[in-house]
């Protein structure tokens, strides 16, 4: 009886939280639900109170897409997408990135390019480039302000990536805003970015 106990606590082991910056991690490589799922749902309490009592942004950036989707919980879209706007207020990129890329393509929420462009241009100053290439391609369709070219080409010229498919995706973007802008911002978008 003793052996057959031992082994059951083998199988069950119980998982950590994730520090902060496991999370964020697992966030930047979009595989924030997918753990939790790996995780057998073993946290949601834990995730929960950091999101809701601690006010953790990244937690709340979890919490919010586990209720958006159902995730190891019933999906509850707005709760879900208001813990990733509290989130978003508190900086973290990713949420504001998410939730410009959801407003730019209708998902959960009605469609609307312009508070898109809002949320993308916040995270992509913060750095996050697929905010940048996004608020890039919405500035070519038109949405925008031309003053805003030249920040979104500077961003773009001095991104760095190994990805050959995201370098060839900012080179397209960096043409489309090019034919929008005049040489001579051009040429000053291709400071450095400490300068």
């Amino acid at each position: 009886m003793f052996t057959s106990l031992a082994q059951s606590a083998e199988q069950i082991k119980a998982v950590e939280l994730y520090t902060q910056d496991q999370l964020l991690s697992l966030i930047e490589r979009n595989e924030h639900l997918t753990q939790v799922v790996l995780d057998r749902c073993q946290l949601i309490q834990d995730i929960e109170a950091r999101a809701d009592t601690l006010k953790i942004p990244a937690f709340q950036f979890l919490w919010g897409d586990m209720l958006a989707w159902g995730v190891c919980v019933d999906a509850e879209p707005v709760r879900g997408i208001n813990y990733m706007k509290e989130a978003a207020d508190q900086g973290l990129a990713p949420a504001l990135e998410q939730l410009g890329r959801y407003y730019s393509q209708g998902k959960l929420v009605q469609q609307d390019q312009q508070r898109a462009v809002i949320y993308l241009r916040e995270a992509a100053a913060l750095g996050n480039l697929s905010a940048q290439i996004q608020l890039a391609e919405l500035f070519i369709q038109g949405f925008g302000s031309p003053y805003d070219y030249e920040e979104a080409y500077h961003w773009l010229y001095n991104a760095i990536t190994a990805d050959k498919d995201t370098h060839k995706k900012i080179a397209r973007q960096m043409q489309g805003l090019e034919k929008l802008m005049h040489p001579k911002a051009v040429r000053k978008a291709k400071r450095p970015l400490d300068s």
